[in-house]
């Protein structure tokens, strides 16, 4: 199997979150390559920047609402969609390219080459290939 990994670099400025999502988690499974194969670890290293600029459509900037439990009575902790961006626009690129993962062994694996950035100043400057996702 042929495992030459490239970097690409995605702007997510004035992007739709969900489109963007897709077209990064498609790059980290490397499903744009001939020789894909879903039971192998054949994708890409991406780098997203500009994630607290990215656009979101309709009502889900105050409907949608993020869950997590700690696993103690009453632990449940609601977050929406606006008060994610306006901490840690990271996270909420990384839970929808998550998202749109399969939930297997490799899944793990993919997040791993996935670096997101708030702004346009990252640290990977070698080798990148600029797409238009």
């Amino acid at each position: 199997m042929k495992r030459d990994r490239k970097w690409y670099l995605v702007d997510a400025k004035d992007k739709v979150l969900g489109r963007l999502a897709t077209s990064v988690a498609n790059l980290l499974r490397g499903k744009d390559k001939p020789y894909f194969d879903s039971s192998a670890d054949l994708g890409d290293y991406v780098v997203v920047i500009n994630a607290s600029q990215i656009r979101v459509t309709g009502k889900k900037r105050e409907q949608k609402i993020y869950f997590r439990h700690s696993g103690y009575p009453g632990g449940l902790k609601k977050e929406t969609l606006k008060e994610i961006l306006k901490e840690k626009p990271e996270e909420a690129v990384e839970r929808a390219v998550s998202g749109m993962l399969p939930k297997n062994k490799l899944k793990k694996f993919w997040l791993k080459r996935l670096y997101i950035y708030r702004r346009a100043e990252h640290p990977h400057k070698e080798n990148l290939e600029i797409i238009n996702a």
